[in-house]
This record gives structure tokens, C-alpha cells and sequence, in this order.
């Protein structure tokens, strides 16, 4: 994940079908580490009863609601206003890059469409977002890791959100066979003659193997963070370095307090 934010300039397309309008605020705090939302839109037939609690929501982030009728049943409308508007901005737009919000893998090909043409990417959907949509993105951020900082506009909304992930023991981490071969090659492509390598790279790494990696996915808010409670890797941050990681020689426990974690 980039470290601050950069001057990218993105489209923001939402899918108003697929997404609840109390997460946009912690939604459009996460794409601004990625760069400048230079252009934000809203999809959705706005008439309808269970779009109203989008008002306020648009109002408040300066978001253009692009108004699309249900003709026929379905939602395929709204879809297919989302994918002509990203390809016209696509050719006159001057962007650097789409954030498409929505958990439908209707819009998989569309991904994939504008990364051949050298645009970043970056998909935002549910934990339920089929594996084509992720896998064309070039990161992928799940909504429910945004999920505590988000603020329901109604009590309903408490009860039906997703809860953030919760953190992981070190056990648990440890048991993860998938997340540990993704750090282990990480490591591995990046590291010097002594082993070591800098976290940067890795997740540099980490997410073009696996683009809906996210250490936030296992309750931690920070790469570094998950990496030091698996307990399996060394990490140090010498001056001007950076992090950096390497695994543990063969054999090596796991740190003292690491283990307590695990225990508890």
C-alpha cells in the first residue's frame, strides 16, 4: 500500500445498488492515500425508496449522482451507465487511475479493460465480491475493514453492517499456510545476501501476487504490525532503511511476547 498520498488523479465510481451510503466517508479517506478523487460519481435510480438515505451522504462529498431508470428488472442499467461513463472518461478524462465501488462481478471485464490501457485500478466491494473482480483489480480493499470508523446514519444500519475483521492471534496467523507462503515469497524475491528485505517491497510484492491482500483483513492496521505477531520473522528498522523483514533460521521460537499473545 502506498505509504502517503500521491498526486494521482482517480475516478471514483460508485455503484449506488451495491453499497451502503454510510461507508463513503471512511471510503473516500482510504482512496485519498492513493491519490486526488479528481472526479466522483454515484450510480443508481435515485427515485427509489432504498436509495433516499444517499442525500445528505452526497451533499456532504461533493458526489455527482448520475440518475439511471430501472427499465427492466434487475439492475443492469445502473451497471451498464457505470462501464460507458469509465470508458468516456477512459479516453477524455485525463486520469491516472478508477476506484470502482461495487461488489458485482459484472464489472470484472471493465477492470480489466482499463488496466490494459495503463490505468491503475482499485476495487472496493464486500468479503462476497466474486474472486474474477478482485483478481482484475489491481489492489482490492474489502468495505468491512473500514468498518470502524464508519458512522450509521440510522440505527438499522448498526444491526445490518458487517463488523470489521477481528485481530487474529498469533496462533491463528502462524496456521495460515496461503498468508504465510505470500510473505515467505515476498521475502524471498526481495531479500539481500543476508536475507533481509525491505516490507515496502514486499507488500509491493505481496499485492500484485494477491491484489485483495490486506493486513487490516486479520485485525491489524499495519503491515508491520501483522508480520511481528506471526512471530516467524525478524524485523528491524535501522536509520534511513526502512522496515525490514526476514524469516527466522529454521527452528528459531517465536518471540517471548509473541507467544503470550498467543497463549492469551
Amino acid at each position: 500500500m502506498p505509504s502517503a498520498p500521491d498526486s494521482s488523479r482517480l475516478a471514483v465510481l460508485i455503484d449506488g445498488d451495491n453499497t451502503t451510503p454510510s461507508i463513503i466517508e471512511a471510503l473516500l479517506a482510504e482512496i485519498a492515500k492513493y491519490g486526488s478523487a479528481t472526479v466522483k460519481r454515484a450510480y443508481g435510480d435515485w427515485t427509489t425508496p432504498n436509495l433516499k438515505g444517499w442525500k445528505d451522504v452526497i451533499n456532504a462529498h461533493a458526489i455527482q449522482p448520475m440518475q439511471q431508470f430501472a427499465y427492466t428488472t434487475g439492475k443492469n442499467a445502473t451497471d451498464s451507465a457505470l462501464i460507458i461513463d469509465a470508458m468516456d472518461l477512459l479516453y477524455t478524462g485525463n486520469l491516472d487511475g478508477f476506484c470502482i465501488v461495487s461488489s458485482d462481478s459484472d464489472f470484472t471485464k471493465l477492470a480489466s479493460r482499463l488496466r490494459e490501457s495503463g490505468k491503475t485500478v482499485y476495487g472496493f466491494g464486500e468479503p462476497k465480491t466474486p474472486r474474477s473482480l478482485v483478481a482484475a483489480c489491481d489492489k482490492f480493499v474489502y468495505l468491512d475493514v473500514l468498518r470502524s470508523s464508519e458512522q450509521p446514519e440510522r440505527p438499522s444500519e448498526l444491526v445490518n453492517a458487517a463488523k470489521a475483521p477481528a485481530r487474529k492471534s498469533s496462533k491463528e496467523l502462524r496456521g495460515d499456510g496461503k498468508l504465510l507462503k505470500l510473505l515467505r515469497d515476498g521475502v524471498d524475491a526481495g531479500s539481500d545476501d543476508d536475507g533481509w528485505a525491505n516490507l515496502g517491497n514486499v507488500g509491493s510484492y505481496v499485492a500484485k501476487q494477491q491484489p485483495d491482500f490486506d493486513s487490516r483483513n486479520w485485525g491489524y492496521a499495519k503491515m508491520v504490525d501483522l508480520v511481528t505477531a506471526i512471530g516467524l520473522f525478524e524485523v528491524e528498522r535501522p536509520p534511513g532503511q526502512g522496515v525490514l523483514v526476514r524469516e527466522k533460521p529454521k527452528g528459531t521460537p517465536a518471540t517471548k511476547t509473541t507467544a503470550k499473545k498467543a497463549v492469551l
